[in-house]
């Protein structure tokens, strides 16, 4: 890359999509594309707290995928006189490959008899951050979704990499002996 990081194209509140074509920054494309970018960034941020080098691979793997996912989302949809443009696509094979290390990682830690509290060890904190902003990744793109089509692939990917966080975070925490904080309704 050359040149300034700063193009002053977005001062008045619209953003370019790839493959062409302008929309506002508030739209459901953007924000559902800037969340994925977000969760990278958490990831990102995670994976720099986590201590086991198993977990920090897996999320390095993801952060991969998440670049499709947001390569693909900020494509912008054809048009009568443009093609969409070709854009990586998320391997076919990644769901179950994440269904997979959930249930290597479930079958080490004991079971659940409640609902877990985020936090423990600072890895897993994170983790358990990474995963909310997941699931707002997952809402922003459902929200686009009822607007414009949306691969198949990307709504069924951050609804099972919630749930390898939330099972990574555990994980990180178990296999240095610190327990998972479990919620314990008031009584009434």
């Amino acid at each position: 890359m050359s040149g300034k990081i700063y193009t002053r194209r977005g001062d008045g509140g619209d953003t370019g999509l790839f493959g062409g074509g302008r929309v506002s920054k508030s739209d459901l494309r953007v924000e559902a594309y800037g969340t994925v970018d977000e969760l990278n960034a958490a990831l990102g941020w995670a994976t720099s707290q986590v201590d086991e080098q198993e977990i920090k691979d897996r999320l390095e793997t993801v952060q991969e995928d998440l670049f499709v996912i947001g390569a693909d989302l900020a494509t912008s949809p054809p048009t009568g006189k443009r093609p969409r443009p070709k854009v990586p696509v998320l391997n076919v094979s990644r769901i179950g490959e994440i269904e997979s290390w959930i249930d290597k990682a479930d079958g080490e830690l004991p079971g659940l008899n409640a609902f877990v509290l985020p936090g423990g060890l600072k890895g897993a904190a994170a983790l358990h951050m990474a995963r909310t902003v997941c699931r707002r990744a997952e809402r922003a793109v459902v929200r686009l979704g009822t607007r414009e089509d949306v691969s198949d692939r990307v709504i069924p990917y951050l609804n099972r990499l919630s749930d390898l966080l939330f099972t990574l975070a555990r994980l990180e925490n178990y296999r240095v002996g610190v327990r998972d904080r479990e919620w314990s309704s008031p009584e009434e």
